[in-house]
């Protein structure tokens, strides 16, 4: 399976050009602006729908895409601000929340990130999205790291067959001292998805063949927040988004 620059919190926008027949003016400038950033030109995204959101400033679906975009250029305040627009005005879509809970995480704001985050669960409980940044959260913040592998666990239980949930449960596991219990989630991991660089230097870590470092950026993976500045100010979690 391979990944986009956001792997999320956010549904993958369709790959198939949208029908933009019956679209309102809005509409079919957030479906440009989507289209762009589906061609990984995030700035260009983030410059039409900055003018599409001018003239609309009450336009949930464009919040949602700017809040993504936003964080993928590392402009972090800029997307929790876009988020918290969009919050009031899509109060049954977890999407924003989520995003978020990602913001916060990245600024140090654990407290608040972690209550983001449970906010999309109840939302739409049983997306496993929410449930792996509801753990991210917890293991940002360096704390209740149990509830963390019980969020993965669920995680991985409404969706059996994505790597990137026991890539999650392993990591929270290690942080519970549990290495062989970790290794295996990071081995099913691994299975199935053999070309992730992050899970196979997790794993040497705990195999004592590697110390912990940065991980290589490669083929689409993106560490969670890259700015020096952002690293000043928390603890970034090795997440990623679709």
């Amino acid at each position: 399976m391979s990944h986009d620059l956001l792997r999320t919190d956010l549904e993958p926008a369709p790959t198939a050009a949208p029908d933009t027949a019956g679209l309102s003016p809005t509409e079919l400038g957030v479906a440009r602006a989507a289209a762009l950033f589906e061609r990984v030109d995030p700035a260009k995204a983030a410059d039409l729908l900055e003018n599409v959101l001018a003239e609309d400033p009450g336009s949930a679906a464009g919040w949602i895409l700017m809040a993504r975009i936003r964080l993928v250029l590392d402009q972090v305040e800029a997307g929790l601000d876009a988020a918290a627009k969009a919050i009031p005005l899509a109060p049954e879509d977890p999407r924003p929340l989520a995003t978020a809970s990602r913001a916060l995480t990245l600024m140090g704001r654990h407290e608040e990130a972690v209550t983001m985050a449970y906010r999309a669960v109840i939302v739409d409980p049983k997306n496993p999205l929410w449930h792996d940044r509801v753990a991210w959260a917890l293991l940002a913040a360096d704390r209740q790291i149990a509830d963390a592998e019980q969020a993965a666990r669920t995680a991985i239980g409404l969706d059996p067959n994505e790597a990137h949930y026991y890539f999650t449960h392993g990591v929270a596991l290690d942080a519970l001292g549990h290495a062989d219990q970790a290794r295996q989630a990071l081995l099913i991991s691994l299975r199935l998805e053999p070309e992730n660089p992050v899970a196979q230097h997790r794993l040497a870590v705990l195999n004592g063949e590697s110390q912990r470092a940065a991980e290589p950026k490669k083929r689409g993976w993106r560490l969670f927040g890259r700015s020096k500045q952002a690293e000043a100010k928390a603890s970034r979690p090795e997440e990623f988004m679709p």
